[in-house]
């Protein structure tokens, strides 16, 4: 299994704070939020990763290269052309090649989260999976389920008929991938360049595609997309991350998503 890290955007809602760097290098101690996420993914078991990059791209690549040394070859890094126009379905389309028919874990690169969110995720057994916290949160997309599985999602869902938040990580099995990417052609040549990649998602639903989901299950994460949401950061989840060993990456990928 592979992950793809959507880091091309700008973040324009926090460039008081960023001042031009891409928020998934904002600092949090000695690391920054893509140290985290890098570290949770080798945690997992997840090696090969794509990192999507548009914005200031070039610091990113020399972040991650001066950080993870002789792992270098396990990273793959993707040029959005287009970012300053798109939103992440592009991103994530530029990534399609490097998936390839592999499943993959699919990350918005501002979401800086605790390692342990990531193992249910993993042992899912449906198509696709996005995780979730049963907690409402302002200014972020939210899921309905039904039955077991996500049937909505959206930014517009009311608080009286939401089931629970979407932290912005998904998986997807090597079964759906296919599928994924058609749909995704499809709204880019519906000129649908500036949704986001869940637009794809939700079509697939509607036709059928069963979406799962794990819990947070009241484990700390925030979605950094403004002075507010990195306070919250800061103060609430920071504190409460495991910082003390840094890991290495397994050459071998394991996990139980295929």
């Amino acid at each position: 299994m592979k992950a793809v890290i959507l880091a091309a955007g700008r973040g324009t809602r926090i460039e008081s704070a960023t001042h031009g760097v891409p928020k998934c290098l904002l600092q949090f101690g000695s690391r920054t939020i893509l140290d985290y996420q890098i570290e949770s993914l080798w945690a997992a078991g997840i090696s090969r990763i794509g990192i999507v990059v548009g914005h200031n791209g070039e610091r990113i690549v020399d972040h991650v290269r001066r950080t993870v040394g002789e792992a270098d070859d396990l990273f793959e890094f993707i040029w959005n052309p287009l970012f300053q126009f798109t939103n992440n379905i592009y991103s994530l389309w530029m990534a399609r090649d490097w998936v390839g028919s592999d499943g993959f874990l699919c990350l918005n690169a501002d979401v800086l989260f605790h390692p342990a969110i990531l193992e249910p995720a993993m042992m899912m057994r449906v198509p696709a999976s996005m995780i979730v916290d049963p907690q409402w949160r302002d200014e972020t997309m939210k899921v309905i389920i039904r039955g077991g599985n996500v049937v909505q999602m959206s930014k517009t869902i009311p608080r009286s008929e939401y089931s629970a938040t979407y932290i912005g990580i998904t998986a997807f099995s090597r079964v759906v991938v296919p599928s994924l990417f058609d749909e995704i052609e499809m709204l880019l040549a519906q000129g649908q360049a500036n949704q986001f990649f869940n637009a794809a998602v939700q079509n697939l639903i509607k036709r059928g595609l069963r979406v799962g989901f794990s819990s947070t299950s009241g484990l700390p994460w925030a979605e950094i997309d403004d002075p507010m949401d990195l306070r919250y950061a800061r103060t609430q989840v920071y504190p409460r991350l495991r910082g003390d060993v840094i890991l290495t990456p397994q050459r071998r990928p394991v996990g139980a998503v295929a």
